[in-house]
């Protein structure tokens, strides 16, 4: 299953390396194929120093943590996506929230699910007839199933 990693869930796994999020996102005998684009990136550098403020881990634990979520995650440039996809995208998140764009055109375009904590981004999409979401119990579900 291809399932795209929203800023949020990133961030979320980061802060809390026991929480089911990151047990997710660090399973090593997962079927899961978790994408995102390189905004996920840029803006895991650009909250650094808030992340690393609110988890009181050092400067090397930090760095050690992002890059083991992040290495379990392929970041998609965003010239690949198609620029249909990225203009259904575009539509759908104008008035909800543009700056998920990206996810949702990378969602649309590898045929995946969107894992986001993001309920208002969940509402409008919903409200709009786009339901490619997965939640964080969906994907744990999947991996107790999967390792019984």
């Amino acid at each position: 299953m291809r399932i795209v990693v929203d800023t949020n869930i990133a961030f979320s796994a980061i802060l809390n390396t026991n929480s089911k999020i990151a047990r997710i996102l660090l399973q090593p005998k997962s079927r899961l194929n978790f994408y995102s684009t390189e905004q996920l990136s840029i803006e895991i550098q650009n909250h650094k120093t808030k992340i690393k403020d609110i988890s009181n881990y050092s400067d090397n634990e930090l760095d050690r943590i992002i890059t083991l979520i992040t290495n379990k995650i392929r970041f998609i440039n965003l010239k690949l996506i198609p620029k249909e996809s990225y203009e259904t995208a575009e539509s759908l998140t104008k008035d909800v929230d543009i700056d998920d764009t990206e996810f949702v055109a990378l969602t649309e375009h590898i045929k995946g699910r969107l894992w986001s904590g993001d309920k208002e981004l969940q509402k409008g999409l919903s409200k709009k007839g786009w339901n490619k979401f997965i939640t964080t119990d969906d994907l744990f579900e999947r991996l107790v199933r999967r390792t019984k």
